[in-house]
């Protein structure tokens, strides 16, 4: 399925008279999570990536239950930040109460943790609205796996809309955030049945990988994913990659691979040389990113609670009984009322 990646139908100013504190509530919000955990940052900022790749950017991934996104192979014992989105969308509520939706603040929190790492800031376009079903299936194909070659990579980029500098500047996130060992202990010996480690991976840094994640061990130890610059979103990500130390598989094949020669290895050069490119070409991949099918306009709703989906407006009606009825309503029983609506034991009514 081909989502599109469509910039007109949001605006930055969407809720400048409906909510005009927004931007200060989410700051706020980021903030004070950043502070307790730097490694929240990343956290948030791969919540909006791994929404928007399935469905479209429609807050699905948010949505509780054992079908939903959340419990999809990527997202498992993976994605977090769930609480601190929780506590955004409260804080929203008090000030603004039924006017901004989870897919917005999830796009908005994504900026500000890059902004509050260090890195650049730029113009959300907002105007989202909340998708109503979560899309497990859709999670387990569509997002992009840290086991993967280049290519099949880059089909999932190019699937929903974007391309192969999006594919380079977007990974770039990973200067910030940890990786669980689970997601690239298979690099460390017999790397796809050689009996020894990834040809491409930095012997020292092997050594140190080791460590941190011994063979008996049960893969959720951490490490930095940018071990030199862990909390700083800069481009020495892309330094890595030139030498060896990217952790991922994912990550390396973006200089390494025999596919990255003619695509991907030379945007990895400049990015490394060239931090302002990287931060310009970031932010647009990121807008591109945000807009990937959005739910405008009459569709979908503004959840009040992100975890869930609201109730229907027919649902929340008391229930009354016939009795009750009748007794608010006798005329019911006149000659033209209920009382000539006799129901005969084959269940026509006459």
């Amino acid at each position: 399925m081909l989502f599109v990646a469509t910039r007109s139908q949001l605006t930055d100013d969407f809720y400048v008279k409906t909510c005009p504190n927004l931007f200060n509530i989410v700051r706020r919000e980021v903030r004070n999570a950043i502070k307790f955990e730097m490694r929240m940052a990343a956290s948030l900022l791969r919540l909006h990536f791994h929404d928007c790749f399935v469905n479209g950017c429609d807050a699905s991934l948010l949505l509780d239950g054992n079908d939903g996104e959340k419990f999809a192979a990527p997202n498992l014992n993976s994605a977090r930040g769930y609480e601190v989105v929780d506590s955004i969308k409260n804080a929203v509520e008090s000030a603004c109460s039924g006017i901004v939706s989870c897919a917005d603040i999830l796009a908005i929190a994504a900026r500000d943790s890059v902004l509050l790492s260090g890195g650049p800031s730029w113009k959300v376009l907002l105007g989202r609205r909340d998708g109503l079903v979560s899309n497990q299936t859709g999670a387990n194909i569509s997002l992009p796996s840290p086991f993967e070659p280049l290519e099949a990579i880059t089909a999932k980029f190019v699937a929903v809309g974007l391309n192969t500098t999006d594919v380079v500047a977007l990974s770039g996130a990973h200067t910030i955030g940890l990786s669980r060992c689970a997601f690239f202990s298979n690099r460390l010996s017999n790397f796809s049945g050689t009996g020894a480690p990834d040809s491409t991976l930095d012997s020292t840094l092997i050594s140190e990988l080791r460590a941190a994640c011994p063979v008996n061990s049960d893969g959720n130890n951490t490490v930095p994913l940018d071990r030199n610059s862990r909390d700083l979103f800069d481009n020495h990500y892309f330094s890595n990659l030139l030498n060896g130390r990217g952790i991922l598989l994912s990550d390396q094949t973006l200089f390494s691979s025999d596919a990255a020669v003619s695509t991907t290895r030379s945007l990895v050069q400049l990015y490394s040389n060239n931090s302002a490119l990287f931060f310009s070409d970031f932010v647009n991949s990121m807008i591109r990113m945000g807009n990937i099918s959005p739910v405008t306009g009459s569709n979908g709703q503004i959840r009040k609670n992100c975890r869930v989906v609201n109730p229907s407006p027919l649902s929340l009606l008391p229930c009354v009984t016939d009795s009750e009825q009748l007794g608010r309503h006798p005329e019911l029983l006149s000659s033209r009322g209920l009382g000539d609506r006799l129901t005969d034991n084959s269940g026509v009514t006459r």
